[in-house]
């Protein structure tokens, strides 16, 4: 079976839960991952803030490929690195060498660098009444 280091979060106490990078093995379809002794099924698009539940407790999580720049969270917080894979998330997916004994890091996650939406002008009133 293929595996991948993925960034796995739970989502069962809402819309944030504890991150973590681990090695995540696929089943044949790739419909359902493996992680951790939990079988995750892929929810279709279908979840918000979730794409996998938790075949046997019914929990969301959502499961994404490791971002270089870390910031794999949606919101910010403290992402752990399974043991199994920390020498070769710091070697070879953020490329960060001189971080290898690091077991976890801060991310300050994909909304938290949203850029202000420019502010709509002022358009004055067509047509005034009289």
């Amino acid at each position: 079976m293929r595996t991948a280091i993925m960034y796995i979060e739970g989502k069962d106490d809402g819309l944030t839960g504890q991150g973590r990078i681990g090695r995540v093995r696929f089943s044949k379809t790739g419909k359902t991952i493996h992680y951790q002794g939990r079988e995750l099924q892929s929810l279709k698009r279908v979840g918000f803030k979730a794409n996998y539940f938790d075949i046997e407790n019914r929990y969301g999580y959502w499961v994404s490929n490791c971002r270089k720049d870390g910031q794999d969270s949606l919101y910010p917080g403290t992402i752990e690195i399974d043991e199994d894979v920390r020498e070769e998330y710091w070697f070879n997916i953020r490329e960060l060498s001189e971080n290898i004994s690091l077991t976890s890091f801060r991310s300050e996650g994909k909304y938290s660098r949203r850029k202000p939406q420019p502010e709509k002008p002022n358009h004055p009133a067509t047509g005034a009444r009289r």
